[in-house]
């Protein structure tokens, strides 16, 4: 594959992004092909090392904020007719209130989601708490003279140490899979955007 090739290929696929943006991309590819090629390999070879147009498409597209790719798309290719904006004007009540609807879903979902994993944060920090406190009323209990309870609460210390390292390593956990369920997210958004399994 010549260089030419490769560039028509790449804007083949990211047609889906603004025009100026396209262009970012060509051009900065297009130089790092120059660059390699005047290190002494062939456009063959550089391109080669750039990795297949399809990957680089996939890269750049789960790079690129969804706000971006979703306003290219939505953008018309053309300008509307006077029947069609009556149409969109007559039939917003009932598809603005669905769009509403399904994007309060949407955010309700993952407000639910990430207050559970807060939550999971507050019980950790009430653990560390509490064996903070254990031990400090340890030393009180010391001080007064009361041995015995000194030692339950020391003991009462040591448990809420063990159980706060235990439920670190739980939100730990349990943060990355969000995180990683985020990305997945819109990842699939970006998907349903740009019409095809281009950014998966």
């Amino acid at each position: 594959m010549n260089k030419q090739d490769f560039l028509t290929q790449l804007r083949k696929e990211l047609s889906c992004l603004p025009q100026e943006d396209v262009e970012e991309r060509l051009t900065f590819y297009s130089e790092m092909i120059d660059d390699r090629v005047e290190e002494g390999l062939s456009e063959s070879e550089a391109i080669s090392q750039l990795g297949s147009v399809d990957e680089l498409a996939r890269q750049i597209l789960a790079d690129t904020p969804l706000t971006k790719i979703a306003k290219e798309k939505v953008k018309p290719n053309r300008a509307l007719k006077a029947w069609e904006i009556i149409l969109l004007i007559l039939g917003a009540p009932i598809w603005l209130s669905l769009l509403i609807a399904v994007v309060a879903i949407i955010f309700a979902v993952y407000v639910v989601i990430w207050s559970v994993i807060v939550s999971l944060w507050s019980i950790e920090a009430s653990f560390v708490a509490c064996s903070i406190g254990g031990f400090v009323s340890a030393v009180i209990f010391v001080l007064q003279g009361n041995g015995l309870t000194a030692l339950a609460m020391v003991g009462a210390g040591l448990c809420c140490v063990g159980l706060s390292i235990f439920m670190l390593l739980v939100c730990k956990a349990c943060t990355k899979a969000m995180i990683l369920l985020t990305k997945k997210i819109a990842l699939w958004i970006k998907a349903l955007i740009v019409g095809k399994e281009a950014v998966r």
